[in-house]
């Protein structure tokens, strides 16, 4: 159970890193390119530890997934990008695959 802890907080990581990679400007901003380095070394950390008792591939998946979704989240709420019901339903598609492989991964 930690393990899956653990690879959410990468999977949250992730929506760190790639938040701050909208506002690095070719990584002359240094704030956000050390909020960049922090969150990617701290996200494949956890991915890496998750990814010792969760299989890889699943692990890999969920992680990506978490990021994925995360980003979307992000990008709709503070950087307006479009809320139409068809990426709700996408959104709630990766949600549930997500789900899918955890409860499937036999960990």
């Amino acid at each position: 159970m930690i393990a899956w802890g653990l690879l959410l907080l990468g999977g949250l990581g992730e929506v760190g890193f790639t938040t701050c990679l909208r506002f690095v400007d070719g990584f002359r901003n240094l704030p956000w390119t050390l909020g960049f380095l922090v969150s990617v070394a701290l996200s494949m950390t956890l991915l890496e530890v998750a990814a010792r008792t969760i299989p890889m591939g699943t692990a890999y998946a969920v992680w990506g997934g978490i990021g994925a979704l995360g980003t979307v989240i992000v990008g709709m709420v503070w950087f307006g990008e479009p809320v139409t019901p068809v990426r709700i339903a996408l959104v709630l598609g990766v949600v549930l695959c997500i789900g899918g492989l955890k409860l499937t991964s036999g960990s």
